[in-house]
């Protein structure tokens, strides 16, 4: 069975093959929905997509394991790589920036399915004073 280990949180759970990493998480206790730099964490925990890929609050950075998950979604594509957040909105705005920097790693942990061993980073800070914000 395929384990998934949360860096932050300092946690490990075993789950079965094909699950995500919110279910795995939620297993775990952990709230992937942690809003911008923890800020509407509390709010996020309540009012997110439940799993559907629209909000995007539930980012993670995949630290190893990449290879063990499944091929990035189309709704991720749409959060992470559109210039312009459709529809428009001030999270998947945030979303988008979350993703400068760690555009390898980045995923949404609502949509990311397990297939292997993965260690992932819940909530990664956003960084807008960084190098990579402004190129």
């Amino acid at each position: 069975m395929p384990t998934v280990k949360f860096v932050k949180e300092n946690k490990e759970v075993e789950v079965a093959d094909g699950t995500t990493i919110r279910q795995a998480a939620k297993e775990a206790g952990i709230n992937t929905n942690a809003g911008f730099n923890g800020i509407g964490a509390g709010l996020n925990k309540v009012f997110n997509c439940h799993g559907f890929g629209m909000c995007g609050t539930c980012r993670v950075n995949v630290i190893s394991g990449m290879q063990n998950t499944n091929a990035m979604t189309m709704r991720e594509k749409a959060k992470f790589k559109s210039p312009i957040p459709i529809p428009p909105d001030p999270v998947a705005a945030l979303v988008a920036l979350g993703y400068i920097g760690n555009e390898a790693t980045m995923r949404l942990a609502c949509v990311t399915q397990v297939h292997g061993d993965v260690e992932v980073e819940t909530s990664p800070e956003t960084n807008l004073f960084g190098e990579n914000f402004f190129s």
